[in-house]
């Protein structure tokens, strides 16, 4: 294929650096103006009439700049030529090229925006044929590694199901408790988890909250207890799991969770005596009697997973490890034990638990969201868990997967491209006092630890202002008359606040385009 693409001279080295090995004909015009932002759709129209009539022969396609705001169909319907806009950051252009006869490009949206969507687009349709393929389920399920929770498929074959916890759900309303249990179900969560409060016998309060559950939600709900008082009402009302069954109440529920085909979490206690095994050998043996007593219930292992700095979490991962390489059975993730009793944003700690889990062949990633450094835990966990089975699925590393948690930061760094202009060069410092001043356009570039905006009257650069906070530089912008209209201060001022954030977080900061990934229903 034969492509032109049309740059500025600020990005033109970069685009026929990173396009110098592509497979196709490309031929790189550089038009005279220093930023690729400030072309247009008819400025490039008449650009394209000083392309070399050899390099415009057989041409199958132009790439304009991603940063030009309109559409540019326009630059197609008078060259005759098909004319796309391409990615948003030069450096991506030699992964557009490797894409472009897998994609569909536009007039309109970025080439790299197109291609998240597509690998995004790629990753969810396997995950949802998978989930659909009811002969395929079918056939999984006969393995022993894998039960049926209330109707959804769980365990070493399927994607880890996320059990999101409505803590101390007795104590909420009717309303609080279904708006709790709706947004664990938007965040992503597979099943809710109704909790209880240790050492009180609320069976009385049971029924409704399970009633009112199955009623408004989808999604199989479960009740996490030890009171065999309040399992056995539980039961009966229909929830379609137990947590959980240990050595002291083992006996008492056996009877009726068989007969009802209710599964249960196990754990290696007996909380009836106060006895919790020290070891994770200890922990691993006492599950293993356990799953033995409970023959012919479907139960899911928990050896419970430790705090950081606690008995040990590297024991608690290795008891994981050593039940499931003795015991083919679907094993129980405590995720929240961790991210709950540490001072870190959750997002990764959630993400890198999954992966952990995925290694241990976890089937269950359970956690409530009872901290503000843990809001939102279920859906970064629903998130992580889909990356983890994709990952395993093709044998590869969780990245480039098509959906990821990458929130604060970014995957790639950005070049930020400067131009060298031979203006004066002022740190933004200066009090002033607000009046009407005259028009002038800004680019806005962040690099090496400072905000640089440089101001352009008709497309020349007349002045730079650096600093290291939006404050600063606006101060300087406004006491040197250089901005006279409401909307372009107020414009100004919210880019120069997101090159601030971008600075403090380390993350790129290209002018007009958000700095942070918003979060996407997976």
């Amino acid at each position: 294929m034969r492509i032109i693409i049309i740059t500025a001279k600020l990005a033109s080295e970069l685009v026929k650096k990173v396009t110098a090995t592509s497979e196709h004909g490309i031929y790189v015009h550089t038009v005279n103006t220093p930023i690729a932002a400030f072309l247009t759709p008819q400025i490039i129209i008449n650009e394209i009439e000083k392309i070399p009539d050899h390099a415009m022969e057989s041409t199958d396609m132009i790439i304009t700049p991603g940063l030009i705001r309109k559409d540019v169909s326009s630059i197609g319907g008078a060259t005759g030529i098909p004319t796309f806009k391409g990615s948003t950051d030069a450096a991506d252009l030699g992964v557009v090229l490797e894409m472009i006869e897998k994609i569909e490009l536009s007039t309109k949206k970025p080439a790299d925006k197109l291609i998240e969507d597509e690998l995004r687009k790629r990753a969810l349709t396997y995950i949802q044929d998978f989930e659909e393929d009811s002969k395929n389920i079918e056939k999984l399920l006969k393995k022993p590694e894998n039960i049926l929770v209330g109707g959804i498929p769980v365990g070493d074959d399927f994607p880890m199901r996320v059990l999101a916890e409505i803590a101390n759900a007795p104590l909420l309303s009717p309303d609080e408790l279904i708006k709790r249990a709706q947004y664990f179900v938007n965040s992503g969560a597979d099943l809710v988890d109704i909790g209880m409060l240790a050492g009180e016998n609320l069976s009385d309060r049971i029924p409704d909250m399970v009633g009112l559950l199955k009623d408004k939600i989808d999604v199989p709900i479960s009740i996490d207890t030890l009171n065999p008082a309040e399992i056995e009402v539980a039961v009966e009302s229909g929830v379609d799991m137990v947590l959980s069954l240990d050595h002291g109440n083992y006996q008492e529920l056996l009877p009726i969770l068989k007969e009802k085909k209710v599964p249960a979490v196990v754990l290696p206690t007996d909380y009836s005596r106060n006895w919790i095994p020290g070891t994770g050998e200890e922990r691993v043996e006492s599950l293993e009697n356990l799953i033995k007593k409970c023959k012919g219930l479907d139960v899911i292992a928990d050896p419970v997973l430790d705090p950081v700095n606690s008995e040990s979490i590297m024991d608690s991962f290795l008891a994981c490890r050593q039940l499931k390489s003795k015991n083919r059975i679907p094993l129980f993730f405590g995720v929240g034990n961790v991210t709950e009793l540490l001072d870190t944003d959750s997002t990764g700690v959630n993400s890198l638990l999954s992966g952990i889990g995925m290694e241990l062949g976890a089937s269950i990633l359970f956690t409530p969201e009872e901290s503000g450094k843990t809001r939102g835990s279920v859906r970064e966990l629903a998130i992580s868990s889909k990356m983890m089975f994709l990952a395993k699925s093709r044998c590869s590393v969780p990245k480039d997967l098509g959906i990821n948690l990458v929130v604060f930061k970014d995957k790639r760094r950005g070049e930020v491209l400067e131009e060298a202009v031979n203006v004066d060069q002022i740190k933004g410092i200066a009090d002033y006092s607000f009046k009407q001043d005259p028009f002038g356009s800004f680019k806005i570039t962040v690099s090496k630890g400072t905000i640089r905006a440089v101001h352009y009257q008709k497309n020349q650069p007349q002045i730079i202002i650096t600093g290291q906070e939006a404050k600063e530089i606006y101060d300087e912008v406004i006491n040197r008359k250089l901005i006279s209209r409401l909307e372009h201060a107020a414009y100004l001022g919210s880019e120069l606040q997101k090159a601030e954030e971008a600075l403090i977080l380390g993350k790129n900061y290209i002018q007009d385009f958000p700095i942070f990934n918003k979060f996407i229903n997976y």
